[in-house]
């Protein structure tokens, strides 16, 4: 990647911030600081944008199974908020648009499912109860077998990250942004409260503010300025396919119910190459098998729902370590310990990379104080 801006501001960029990670929220991030004038932007990623969480993600951006409602409330803003980024950057940034279909065999659960959509459509969520016709007539590769229950939550996407990240990196560094791949923090220099240089390897990088955006690796970073950012070890796992024909004409994402009692659910959605993503059980489900035996097992299953998809062979994909703060829900602001280092840590990093991005980009370079972001200063965890 070119990084280095040939035609710089003419404004003088006075205030130097360094972002640590360049995942989907670091780039995000990247990409908003650097539509500031005054701000001379630098991402630091230890192995290349991208290849951590944001690469192994489902990349489903939704608000449906997000409790309590304040939280709800956040992920619904932002996922309305990917429409406006989308026209923002004028460029194919890997959205799907079509919503979210999922339905249920079981009685106990198809209860369960009525009961949640009848309870976020009060919250004002885009989101109805649906028909087996209208299911088949959304998509007609379908075959849901016996449907007791179904829905579609029709604002619902799903991103393809690396092309999201690729087009935010480009813009930022159009805009004077450098990007450093391969480049791995290895501590800070702090002054009087402050940090005033990122540490790595091979140099220092000079700072006004610093940003961790390094999901996982952020309770670590953020130990070595003597910041607490707890996090719980969340493994996950969404195998990949080869390309095969394509089989959602319309929805973004289907989940589907257990083929049998002793499974999980499964979700699913194609690529622009046709290729699938499919994992099983919730966003927040524990699971570390990576072999091939589970990649074909869980095929297997789609193909029971999806026969269109005879073809398509499973490649096992390495499990990945999610971002997630220990309570669940997100690390935003500066913190107590040091006052330039500001924590932007979560999950459901896709769902809420636009209103971090442009909120947080208040904070950096405003001083404001975000209310929505009160629930989820760093100071929570002592």
């Amino acid at each position: 990647m070119a990084n280095k801006n040939s035609n710089p501001s003419i404004t003088p960029k006075t205030k130097k911030v360094v972002i640590v990670g360049v995942g989907i929220i670091g780039a995000s991030l990247g990409y908003y600081l650097s539509q500031r004038d005054d701000l001379a932007v630098t991402l630091l990623e230890r192995y290349t944008p991208g290849a951590g969480a944001s690469g192994h993600s489902f990349a489903w951006a939704n608000a449906f199974g997000k409790d309590p409602r304040e939280y709800h409330t956040l992920n619904r803003r932002s996922l309305d908020m990917w429409y406006r980024l989308a026209h923002q950057l004028d460029a194919d940034i890997g959205i799907h648009y079509g919503g979210e279909m999922r339905w249920e065999s079981n009685p106990q659960r198809a209860t369960q499912l009525c009961q949640r959509i009848q309870h976020i459509q009060t919250w004002g969520y885009p989101c109805r109860l649906i028909t087996r016709d209208e299911m088949l007539a959304l998509e007609p590769h379908l075959q849901p077998g016996n449907v007791l229950a179904a829905s579609l939550s029709e604002a619902d996407i799903h991103i393809e990250t690396d092309t999201f990240i690729d087009v935010c990196l480009h813009r930022a560094c159009s805009a004077g942004a450098v990007v450093h791949s391969e480049t791995e923090v290895t501590g800070f220099v702090i002054r009087n409260g402050s940090v005033v240089a990122v540490k790595t390897a091979d140099a220092e990088f000079s700072c006004d503010v610093v940003v961790l955006a390094s999901g996982v690796q952020t309770t670590e970073l953020a130990s070595l300025a003597e910041a607490y950012i707890p996090q719980q070890r969340s493994p996950g796992v969404v195998i990949e396919t080869t390309p095969c024909v394509e089989i959602l004409h319309n929805v973004a994402v289907i989940h589907a119910p257990p083929t049998d009692e002793n499974h999980q659910h499964l979700h699913l959605r194609q690529l622009a190459d046709g290729s699938l993503r499919i994992g099983q059980g919730t966003q927040e489900g524990i699971n570390r098998d990576d072999s091939q035996q589970h990649a074909d097992a869980l095929l297997a299953r789609a193909k029971t729902y999806l026969p269109a998809i005879a073809d398509a062979d499973a490649i096992p994909t390495p499990v990945g370590y999610r971002p997630m703060p220990l309570d669940g829900f997100p690390v935003l602001g500066f913190t107590k310990a040091v006052s330039n280092l500001y924590i932007a840590l979560m999950h459901s990093g896709v769902t809420l990379a636009p209103l971090v991005g442009e909120m947080a980009t208040l904070e950096i370079a405003d001083g404001a104080q975000v209310d929505w972001f009160v629930p989820y200063r760093p100071e929570r965890f002592g």
